[in-house]
């Protein structure tokens, strides 16, 4: 039962280290910080409950369940901790937030005393790693001590499963996601954990045993639960972006045939060959290297192929934009063919600023390299010089200064 109540820390721990990645930033946010030290007392709440840790707590203390009040006060640390995220999650006045958390606090504060005070009072010699709270559920001051924990868990839970059903009526998207998964793992919390508990206790006041349903029932299904409020933590924070990156890691795959083309004449420095890079960092150096390339071809635009592939494209039944595009991949590849053969610029003159310079981020980019791959891209860079025309200004709605 350790290595499944342990994998539930490890679940809670990653979440809150994932949570927590900007130290500087959460602080100065209480929601971030309500939210990283709920997950965390609930990653403690775990490790604490473990066998091997409850045995090694009365080891080396030398009182024999010294890990039941430990364990119970951490339990009661974090439902008070979920009490104060709802309650920064929910806003409001700066004053009134700042009321309800130390009353939220003052009240678990009580409660953990309480469980300590109650558990010296008992007596409890015998030390039991795994069935506790059955054991001791008709023991005087043990009896209460399991009520009072339970109760105070119960509590917070409750106030999760009914903020949770409110909330999701009024939001969208991931939040509301995340917000589900919260209600599903606070619900199985209610009913696989808290729900067997109380069963289990409660049949052995009456000299029944259902202690199967303590040990056996309840810590996975509480390991369930706390995975599943984790996802519902996370999902809302670091799925957009996990998204962003993978948008990323696609539009630098798709700038592929754009940069091999451009690549020869790129006077960029070259991007560190660091395999940490996240998709995102890698995807704004190629951009970088690719508007420093497109600068350096802009003196061999021949604008006689741009408007040639143009007309091509307009008279077989493409749209202004597909046309534009297909003729500016077309005098882009004439361009670097020119340069890379260290030919004279061509001589009509004018100047001209692409599609791709004129939106923000990859889109535009992205257009570009995918219009290099189809035929009408590389026809008129493929059939040599285009005949010379009168020198003079190259005129149309589409000119104006490189970028």
């Amino acid at each position: 039962m350790s290595l499944v109540v342990y994998f539930a820390a490890f679940v809670f721990g990653a979440t809150s280290v994932l949570l927590f990645r900007r130290p500087r930033t959460a602080v100065r946010h209480p929601l971030t910080l309500s939210t990283c030290a709920a997950v965390l007392l609930g990653a403690l709440v775990f490790v604490c409950a473990a066998p091997a840790t409850l045995a090694t707590v009365n080891d080396l203390t030398g009182v024999p369940n010294f890990g039941a009040p430990l364990t119970y006060g951490m339990l009661s640390a974090y439902s008070c901790a979920v009490l104060v995220l709802l309650i920064n999650w929910r806003g409001g006045p700066r004053r009134r937030v700042r009321r309800l958390v130390l009353r939220t606090m003052a009240a678990y504060g009580l409660l953990v005393a309480a469980i300590v005070v109650l558990f010296a009072l008992a007596d409890a010699r015998t030390e039991r790693l795994t069935d506790l709270d059955t054991y001791y559920a008709a023991t005087p001051f043990m009896r209460e001590m399991i009520l009072l924990y339970l109760l105070g868990h119960s509590a917070a839970m409750l106030v999760m499963c009914a903020v949770c059903v409110k909330w999701g009526r009024e939001v969208g998207g991931l939040l509301r996601a995340g917000l589900r998964l919260i209600l599903l793992g606070a619900l199985l919390d209610v009913l696989g954990f808290q729900l067997t508990k109380y069963t289990a206790v409660v049949a052995r006041w009456y000299g029944h045993d259902l202690d199967f349903l303590s040990t056996d029932v309840a810590p996975p299904m509480a390991s369930l639960a706390a995975v599943l409020c984790s996802a519902g933590f996370v999902l809302p924070r670091l799925l957009p972006p996990v998204l962003a990156q993978w948008r990323g890691l696609d539009d630098h795959r798709r700038l592929e045939p754009l940069w091999s083309l451009v690549k020869p004449v790129c006077t960029a420095p070259e991007q560190p060959a660091a395999w940490w890079r996240l998709p995102r960092e890698r995807l704004q150096w190629r951009e970088v290297s690719i508007h420093d390339a497109l600068l350096t071809l802009a003196p061999y635009f021949d604008h006689r192929v741009r408007e040639r592939v143009r007309d091509t494209a307009l008279s077989a039944g493409r749209t202004p934009h597909e046309a534009r595009l297909a003729a500016e991949a077309a005098m882009l590849a004439d361009a670097a063919r020119r340069a890379v053969a260290r030919e004279e610029p061509p001589r009509s003159t004018g100047s001209y600023r692409l599609h791709a310079t004129e939106v923000p981020g990859p889109g535009g980019l992205v257009e570009l390299a995918r219009a290099l791959d189809r035929p009408a891209a590389g026809d008129a860079a493929s059939n040599g010089p285009v005949p010379p025309r009168p020198a003079g200004p190259v005129t149309g709605p589409e000119e104006s200064h490189v970028a």
